[in-house]
């Protein structure tokens, strides 16, 4: 057996007016967990792409099991045994758990107009319990939770008899049990051989699940490094070529910030019951609570994207009635959804329209638009939220998930809103990005804006958030503030019923 299963050496790839990898060198071994991380727009994907076919390098070579190998397409890698797994799950919900494995390559019967379903199914469930999974083969995908969605991808990959699994960002939408049993299906395809290239911007889990770490930076490698060999702070100082510090939110004084935000009673679906709580001027409000807590249904909720059965909306004092988005758009509040892709942009159309969207009657005259307008501003928030793109006529599906994030508020800091909810706002995002993002929300409170974050993730409500409501089911089940705000104190809060 060869030292590495794959080797990729001194890959370059440009696209017009970027160099997305310059003299990149990676290496996998056989049995191994290798994490690959870097800010967003460090050419991970890039890098990964080429690996699997989606784009051809401009030079360089890739060897697996030490043979230079071409890899034109997806269907090549596939046949060499790489395959990924992306972030956004590549399932049809009607289908069942087999057909989503095999689909395109079904089992026939003799009469080849015929499929064999129960051949089918029961090569998914060999696989299933080849990973030690409890799970049923027939069951339709869509009523799957996203952890056992995961689960038929990784069977789906392993369908193709592959040796190489590349995992992107997967446990983003998990919680903490499922990434556990995630990291223990791991652990199984390692003992069988399988490699696994792990990206993911959750560095604290590095030690728990990978062997080595390697780092680009603005499309360079930067270093390869044994996970025990080092800690986070020096793989976030390779990452970003800087010391990066993210202290605790400073208190916030609401004696004399006026409310701006005030919701008494709201009822809306199964999962907003009875909430009410005040936001205040200049004020970082947190949202926690585990999966299912119903703190997106309340944001939605508020902002008239779905409907609510009964309460009140308080906007500066005003009772308002929100029926739609664009009700609460005209009352100053906007929403930052936690899917930017489906929810906040336009993937097709560029940077500039996407920001412009919201506030066209800004830029219309007699029914024209005033492009010179809409462009200047775009160019004057791209510079100011420091939006790493070519040009404001890039595609904003082109861009990294940390500038994508970066449109979506430019575009509601163009609008103006004095209400902002912020819904998983560094989702998919690296810590570099991070950090950029916390400096904008505490510099858009200080500006005497009311943000609402709402977010998974502990250290980031910890570190954000003036004050922070828990939610569990539905409900409201604590408040706290200030040196109060804790990880222990939070998750007595979420994991306890309201008082009824």
């Amino acid at each position: 057996m060869a030292e590495y299963l794959v080797q990729m050496n001194h890959i370059c790839k440009s696209f017009p007016g970027v160099k997305a990898l310059d003299d990149v060198s990676f290496d996998l071994k056989p049995g191994e967990v290798h994490a690959l991380v870097g800010e967003n727009g460090a050419g991970k994907s890039t890098l990964m792409k080429v690996l699997t076919g989606v784009y051809q390098g401009d030079s360089g070579e890739v060897l697996v099991e030490g043979k230079p190998v071409n890899i034109h397409n997806v269907r090549d890698a596939q046949e060499l045994g790489i395959v990924m797994i992306h972030q956004e799950l590549n399932l049809m919900n009607h289908l069942t758990a087999a057909e989503n494995i095999y689909i395109g390559r079904e089992s026939k019967k003799k009469f080849p107009l015929f499929l064999d379903k129960q051949e089918q199914n029961r090569k998914a469930e060999e696989i299933f319990k080849e990973l030690n999974l409890d799970l049923d083969p027939t069951v339709k995908v869509g009523d799957l939770t996203v952890a056992n969605q995961q689960m038929v991808e990784i069977a789906k990959a392993l369908s193709y008899h592959s040796k190489v699994l590349i995992m992107d960002e997967p446990t983003a939408s998990l919680t903490e049990n499922e990434i556990e049993d995630l990291f223990s299906i791991i652990r199984v395809l390692k003992a069988k051989g399988h490699a696994i290239i792990y990206i993911s911007h959750r560095l604290e889990e590095l030690e728990m699940i990978t062997d080595r770490v390697t780092v680009m930076r603005d499309g360079t490698y930067v270093g390869t490094k044994n996970t025990k060999d080092v800690t986070v702070d020096e793989i976030i100082k390779m990452m970003v070529g800087r010391e990066i510090f993210v202290t605790k939110q400073n208190s916030f004084n609401s004696k004399d910030a006026p409310v701006t935000l005030e919701v008494r009673g709201l009822n809306a679906g199964k999962m907003v019951k009875n909430v009410s709580f005040q936001a205040r001027k200049g004020e970082i409000l947190g949202f926690a609570g585990l999966v299912g807590a119903g703190r997106t249904e309340t944001a939605r909720a508020i902002f008239g994207a779905d409907h609510y059965e009964s309460g009140q909306i308080f906007v500066n004092g005003e009772e308002v009635k929100i029926t739609c988005p664009s009700d609460a758009i005209r009352h100053g509040i906007a929403y930052l959804s936690e899917d930017r892709k489906q929810y906040g942009l336009v993937l097709g159309l560029d940077v500039d329209i996407n920001i412009a969207l919201p506030n066209m009657e800004k830029y219309q005259n007699s029914g024209f638009i005033k492009f010179g307008a809409s462009e200047k501003n775009s160019k004057e928030q791209s510079e100011k939220l420091r939006i790493k793109t070519p040009s404001i006529k890039q595609k904003v599906g082109l861009l990294s998930g940390g500038n994508q994030q970066k449109v979506v508020l430019a575009k509601w800091l163009t609008k103006n809103s004095d209400i902002l909810i912020f819904d998983e706002p560094t989702r998919g995002i690296d810590i570099g990005a991070k950090n950029e993002i916390y400096k904008l929300l505490n510099q858009l409170a200080e500006e005497g804006k009311t943000i609402i974050v709402i977010s998974s993730e502990l250290p980031e409500i910890i570190r954000t958030c003036h004050r922070v409501i828990v939610m569990y089911e539905g409900r409201i089940t604590g408040e706290v503030a200030g040196n109060e705000i804790d990880q222990d104190t939070i998750m007595n809060y979420a994991a306890k019923k309201a008082d009824a």
